[in-house]
């Protein structure tokens, strides 16, 4: 009996229902010996589809339909194998084998349907919260084509945080991507920049037809980082649309400037708070920076007091530590602490692969739901993620529109500033067959 038990039960776990076929409902058997090869078939045919076109894989795991159809299937899988499991420890009798035996055989049928059907359910659960975290950043809308074969995306940091009230974009970002190759440059902006020019036919274009503040604006100061809480608290009626495409009145009149001011077009932008940048960094595991030279960490918001230092080197920052590298103000300046943001977007491009979101997925949902603002449609996420992969890849070239690159910001030559965007963004990677 201690045999059959071995047997019944080691078949249960390499063919799922073949216990059932040979010693008890064989309709049940066979119900499970096809849903098993069934699964296995699927396996296949997924590693396969990773090889030869991983789009379809990326479209199924990112739209809502998929998720729900993967949790779906693998809750019915875990039940099915949850039943068959407990099927065969009866068909086993193990109250007819040995003492040892039946203290053997039921505690490795046990390992194993907790490592098979746990396994199934969390992925099921897996795939549920994937999905309610992709439905609350990403939004439903169309896609858009690429502008001169290129897609720019704005990238905001806003200073919003426990200790502050509002929020001010202080890290303004333009990621240019070539739509084809991948290829990527990330265009500086300092906060700081005056008079910036509003992309015509916009708003803000009739309002300020010399510059933004050329002649006084609505609020304290007339910095480029100013725009958005001009607009956020006293003009939101220009861009009436803007919470409707899933975006925001300040975040549509930051495009309008820095299209302006660069000559690109902006299809998309992404805003995170400086506290969501934090939980990110946590809920990824960290990011790996050399660090050029010591870094403080300040004590006071005046930014004047040093409680440590982020030492020289190769370091494995938490959030907390990157945050304050991105931020710091002690001995330094605005353009020194743009480069080192440029620094973290890069390591975070650069080392955060889908394997590693996709391990962390619960995480990265919990720290980013709140705290990021997209428009970028949930069914451009294929495209966008295997993009990605293309753009690791490659050298991420970086331009920042400061002091040393001939601009000064309070006095800024946009002329000049344009040309030296479209020297960046000019393909640069030779074409495979032009030889």
């Amino acid at each position: 009996m201690t045999k059959r038990a071995w047997w019944l039960l080691g078949l249960n776990v390499l063919i799922p229902g073949s216990a059932q076929l040979l010693a008890g409902n064989r309709k049940l058997g066979r119900f499970g010996v096809v849903a098993s090869f069934l699964f296995v078939l699927i396996v296949v045919i997924s590693v396969l589809l990773s090889f030869a076109a991983p789009m379809v894989l990326l479209t199924i795991g990112s739209s809502t339909l998929g998720l729900w159809a993967i949790a779906l299937i693998l809750a019915f899988y875990a039940v099915l194998w949850l039943i068959l499991t407990l099927n065969a420890w009866h068909l086993a009798n193990l109250g007819r084998a040995t003492p040892t035996g039946r203290t053997f055989v039921a505690a490795f049928s046990a390992i194993v349907l907790l490592a098979v059907a746990g396994t199934a359910g969390y992925g099921a659960y897996v795939a549920t919260t994937a999905n309610s975290f992709l439905s609350d950043v990403f939004i439903a809308a169309p896609t858009k084509e690429p502008i001169d074969g290129r897609y720019n995306i704005l990238l905001l940091g806003g200073d919003a945080g426990a200790d502050r009230e509002g929020l001010r974009p202080d890290s303004i970002t333009v990621a240019s991507i070539d739509a084809e190759t991948g290829e990527a440059v990330l265009i500086g902006l300092p906060r700081n920049m005056e008079l910036a020019p509003f992309v015509a036919g916009s708003p803000l274009a009739d309002k300020y037809p010399d510059g933004y503040g050329a002649y006084g604006c609505d609020v304290d100061v007339c910095l480029l980082n100013s725009i958005y809480t001009e607009v956020e608290l006293n003009t939101p009626d220009l861009y009436p649309d803007a919470a409707a495409n899933g975006s925001s009145p300040g975040i549509e009149a930051m495009r309008d400037a820095v299209e302006g001011i660069t000559g690109l077009g902006i299809q998309y932008y992404a805003l995170i708070d400086m506290q969501g940048f934090s939980d990110l960094i946590d809920s990824l595991g960290g990011v790996t920076i050399n660090v050029a030279e010591p870094v403080p960490i300040h004590a006071d918001a005046e930014f004047t007091i040093v409680a440590e230092w982020i030492p020289a080197g190769v370091q494995v920052m938490d959030g907390y530590h990157a945050l304050w590298y991105a931020r710091s103000r002690h001995d330094t300046t605005d353009y020194d602490r743009m480069g080192r943001q440029r620094q973290l977007q890069q390591a975070v491009i650069e080392q955060f692969t889908p394997a590693n979101v996709l391990t962390k997925v619960q995480a990265i949902a919990a720290a980013s739901s709140k705290v990021v603002k997209t428009d970028i449609p949930q069914g451009s996420l294929p495209y966008f993620v295997n993009l990605a992969s293309k753009t690791r890849a490659l050298p991420i070239g970086s331009l920042e529109l400061v002091p040393a690159n001939d601009i000064v910001p309070e006095f800024p030559d946009f002329e000049y500033i344009r040309e030296l965007v479209a020297a960046a963004t000019a393909p640069t990677l030779v074409d495979e067959g032009a030889e």
